[in-house]
């Protein structure tokens, strides 16, 4: 089966930009493994008319909202492949399906890789978080924390006292110099340097850290910024260019939501450093909006 275009994921921003390809009147194909990035967490928060509602739900209303459009076409299940054929793309699915379209738009995410620290994994999404901005306020006046992962982490540690008590656990990885320190102190933040080696109570609450040295430090939350990957092999296996950012490779695109590779447009997680339901919509937008006009202006690719 052909289409003008085909979307490849069915998060935030997958379905913002299949929206507007559809409000467009263009024939869409939505490919989705239902294995969304955020399905660890309870609600969306910061999320404009969203706020706190299950990032299922949301998604499944926007499947519904998009079902309503009559180009719209839906495929549930992986693609593992994509291939640029002369004048269109190929992809394959897990189950031996086989698509093809005029332009071909990724919003396949990223895939985390936490700390290797007892009890982490279990608390991703609900106790162990991403963003105070995502989730700071749920678990505000509380013991907070932030594990030393990477050089953003102690500007990370400076913000969260405006949520709660916060403790700078630098892992032995980054350590603050007497500048940051000094900083540090000056907001209250307190520096821990012997490692967390355990995550302690009943996950997905976190109770406590077991530390290195044998003390027990009483924790509710803590912020961890993992390292990020390519969800799927597709953006590399269509010969797409990347940058390097602090936790991981993103797609290179240009002003247009166009990655390095004519007809192919990509938005979300895996084009964009800064992760946030949001801006994961808004990307959306755009390089939906893009995507139909190189159809409707029949721009090369």
């Amino acid at each position: 089966m052909h289409y003008e275009a085909i979307v490849i994921g069915g998060n935030f921003a997958g379905l913002s930009a299949a929206m507007q390809l559809a409000r467009a009147r263009r024939s869409i194909l939505l490919i989705d493994a239902g294995r969304p990035r955020n399905r660890f967490a309870e609600a969306s928060h910061g999320f404009l008319g969203q706020d706190g509602v299950a990032p299922a739900a949301i998604m499944l209303e926007g499947k519904r909202q998009l079902s309503a459009y009559p180009t719209v076409s839906f495929a549930e299940g992986e693609a593992i492949a994509a291939e640029k054929t002369g004048g269109e793309f190929n992809v394959a699915l897990a189950d031996g399906r086989q698509f093809s379209a005029d332009r071909l738009l990724l919003a396949t995410g990223v895939r985390d890789t936490l700390p290797d620290i007892p009890g982490l994994a279990e608390r991703w999404g609900r106790s162990a978080l991403h963003c105070p901005y995502c989730h700071g306020y749920e678990v505000r006046d509380r013991a907070l924390g932030v594990l030393g992962s990477h050089p953003f982490s102690i500007h990370a540690a400076l913000l969260i006292p405006d949520w709660g008590p916060a403790t700078y656990f630098s892992q032995g990885l980054v350590e603050p110099d007497q500048e940051q320190l000094a900083q540090l102190a000056a907001r209250q933040v307190r520096v821990e340097s012997s490692p967390i080696v355990e995550f302690l109570g009943t996950a997905p609450d976190l109770e406590a850290v077991r530390l290195q040295d044998g003390r027990v430090l009483p924790l509710s939350a803590i912020f961890v910024a993992p390292k990020v990957s390519m969800a799927t092999p597709l953006a590399e296996q269509l010969g797409c260019e990347f940058d390097d950012a602090p936790l991981g490779p993103v797609i290179r695109l240009d002003e247009r939501k166009e990655t390095t590779v004519k007809g192919v447009y990509a938005a979300g997680d895996a084009t964009n450093p800064m992760h946030n339901a949001t801006l994961a919509s808004a990307s959306g937008v755009l390089a939906g909006v893009h995507c139909h006009q190189s159809l409707a202006l029949g721009m090369a690719h």
